[in-house]
């Protein structure tokens, strides 16, 4: 896999609800390849109010190494609210997301700023060479979602809820993410693409989850991405731009 050419910088966003069972090996994981890159680097993990022990696993890895830090609700305010907090809080050059269950090797992240660097991209946008393992009723959903999505805001993307997206800090600064739910991916990729920043889509090996459960496909959480549709749609078409803040300049 490709290097990086030149010293970055990254924040890790880590969206965790009730991950005891995964959070500990995606932090380890995650060191591994950012000190193998050669990267300056920050972890954040934000706890959506979890009633597991996850949240007491990154505490300790915090008190050895500082560079990781614990963000908590008190609320459980779903995965739009936990994105929205890690990303107000990071502090280098270039932000990634990754869900705690490990969906992909942290390592492909040289790959992907390569791929920035090659094709002056502002936001680098996974997609799962192969999702067929999720089994076939996410795979239908997954299809039309991605579909209604391109057909909706002119946006062919292949696979737009997978949670690699690597963006600069000011794509991040600039857009006012409003999604609650899992709407949130779409929303990221639609308005930036609308406020013209250049997306790459870069292609990965899928790693299904092997411990905890998912809920991010049940019918609650559907409903709720349509629903956030209808309401979102019109401002994801015409986003305004976001002024940073004094902190974030």
């Amino acid at each position: 896999m490709s290097e990086p050419t030149a010293k970055r910088s990254i924040s890790l966003v880590i969206p965790m609800y009730n991950e005891e069972a995964n959070i500990g090996h995606a932090i380890a994981r995650a060191i591994d390849a950012f000190v193998l890159h050669g990267l300056e680097w920050e972890i954040i993990v934000v706890d959506d109010a979890s009633t597991d022990g996850c949240a007491s696993i990154v505490e300790a890895i915090s008190s050895r190494e500082p560079r990781v830090r614990l963000l908590r609700h008190e609320k459980n305010r779903k995965l739009g609210g936990t994105i929205r907090t890690g990303f107000a809080a990071v502090r280098h050059e270039l932000v990634l997301y990754m869900d705690a269950d490990l969906p992909f090797d942290p390592y492909e992240v040289g790959r992907a700023i390569r791929a920035m660097e090659v094709t002056h991209a502002d936001l680098i946008a996974g997609y799962r060479f192969d999702r067929t393992t999720e089994g076939l009723k996410r795979t239908i959903y997954s299809y039309f979602y991605n579909t209604l999505i391109g057909i909706l805001f002119g946006w062919p993307h292949r696979d737009i809820n997978f949670s690699f997206k690597l963006a600069t800090r000011e794509v991040i600064e600039a857009i006012e993410l409003e999604a609650e739910g899992s709407l949130i991916d779409a929303e990221l990729i639609v308005k930036a693409k609308n406020l013209g920043f250049v997306i790459q889509q870069l292609g990965l090996d899928y790693f299904p989850r092997t411990k905890g459960a998912s809920t991010l496909s049940s019918p609650t959480v559907i409903l709720k991405i349509f629903a956030e549709l209808w309401k979102l749609a019109p401002r994801m078409r015409r986003p305004v731009r976001r002024m940073p803040t004094p902190r974030e300049r």
